[in-house]
This record gives C-alpha cells, structure tokens and sequence, in this order.
C-alpha cells in the first residue's frame, strides 16, 4: 500500500491545496490497498507519527489539520462513512469511493457534481458536458448558447442568417415573433425577449471574439442558464405546434 508521502512528497504543496483536492489524493492512498477485501480505516492512520515522519517535523501539525479537512470532505460526499460493525472512529471506503480509484477520477467526479446532468437540457449532456469534464470551460459555454442560437434558428426556418441578437429579436418578437407565447402578458414578452437577447449578446457573442477565462463555477453557472433557455425553447415550439 502506498503511503501519503510517496503520492506527495512536497510538504508545501500538501498544504497549498483545497480540501477537497487533497481528499482526491486520500483516497488514492486508501484505494491503493485493493477492493477484494473490506478494510477499515481511521483518520490516525494518516496522521500519526510513522505516516508523517517523511515530512518536516515542524509542519507535522499543519498537516495533521490538513487531512482532518480533506477527511472531512471525503466522508461529506459519501465515499468514505462510519463501519457499522466498529466502535469508535472507523472508517470504510464506500461503493462510490470505490468507483473513484484516484485522484483524477475524484477531480472528475466534483466537476461532475458542479453540473448535475439531472439539470440539464438533453442536447446538453450531449454537447456540452463532456467539454466540461474535460475543463474546457470557455469552450463548453460557448458551445452552450451556440445550441440555444441552432435551436432557435431552427424553429423559426431562419435563412437569412441574421446574427444570434438579431434572430432573438426575430423569434421573440412582442407582436409577431413565431416563438413568442400569446399567453403571456405584453410584459411577459418584452421580458422573454430581453432574456433572450442578452444572453446572446452577453454569453455567446463575448465568447466569439476573445478568451473569458470561466472558471468550473461560472461555467457551470451560464451552462445551467443556457440549458433553461433550451427548455423555453421547446416549450415555445411545442406551444407554436399545438392545434
């Protein structure tokens, strides 16, 4: 079995890193011992003198808190739990820690947990999650309201090519848009027109011309956003549709 050193050796990066960074390298050390067998662990298994004395003595008890943290974190998110069968402090690693082998398989997993799929526009997880996971995160929020703009194109027959502000203006317009909802109230159309319109000129357009540096939260954020307005969309088509 590996130790927390031999995946880490650097005691400053150690303490560098977010909880739930570090927990993706515990769990690496607790998977490291096989799944054949159920095993237990506790938190001084990690934190006690033989598994630190390859780190600075000085920074032992800096460490000690740092893999308290990340413990923490792991048993938050159900990859490691309490064993029933022990009294005291025990742990074992759960079905999902189980499934998350390492440290790169754990950074998936909280990239995944940032963009829940359930909330998604199915062309979305088509499209757009895996740039996500990937960490391609101007990439994937672009192509976001890029499916929005297709789609909307799409229902209204566009061939004109206008720009995606310009066919927004078209779809939702007030009066005469084909997207527009007759049901809603003149206000209600103003505003789904100006939802519309500045998401594109907001999200998409920016997004043509330069680098906006998303992070996974601001990502993961416009996706949601653009995926909701996907689901207008198919609740406009439908209702246009609709003897």
């Amino acid at each position: 079995m590996q130790s927390i050193h031999s995946l880490l050796p650097d005691h400053k990066i150690l303490l560098e890193l977010e909880p739930e960074e570090l927990a993706g390298i515990i769990l690496e050390y607790l998977n490291s011992g096989g799944t054949k067998k159920r095993r237990m662990f506790s938190l001084s298994n990690l934190t006690s003198g033989a598994a630190l004395r390859d780190y600075p003595r000085e920074s032992e008890s800096e460490i000690c808190y740092a893999l308290a943290e990340a413990w923490i974190w792991l048993e938050n998110q159900g990859l490691i739990a309490p064993d029933p069968s022990q009294n005291g402090g025990w742990y074992f690693i759960t079905r999902r820690g189980h499934t998350l082998e390492d440290r790169t398989a754990v950074e998936a997993y909280r990239k995944a947990n940032l963009l829940p799929k359930e909330l998604l526009h199915p062309i979305m997880i088509d499209k757009v999650w895996p740039l996500f996971l990937r960490g391609e995160y101007d990439t994937a929020a672009f192509q976001s309201f890029k499916e929005v703009a297709v789609a909307v194109r799409y229902a209204v027959e566009d061939t004109e090519e206008d720009c995606d502000v310009e066919l927004m203006e078209k779809a939702f317009h007030p009066e005469d848009g084909k997207m527009t909802d007759a049901n809603q109230t003149k206000d209600e159309k103003q505003a789904t027109l100006a939802l519309f319109t500045g998401a594109m000129g907001l999200y998409k357009n920016p997004l043509c011309h330069r680098n906006i540096n998303f992070t996974a939260e601001g990502a993961a954020e416009a996706i949601i956003f653009a995926s909701h307005l996907f689901k207008i969309v198919d609740s406009s088509t439908s209702a246009s549709t609709t003897p």
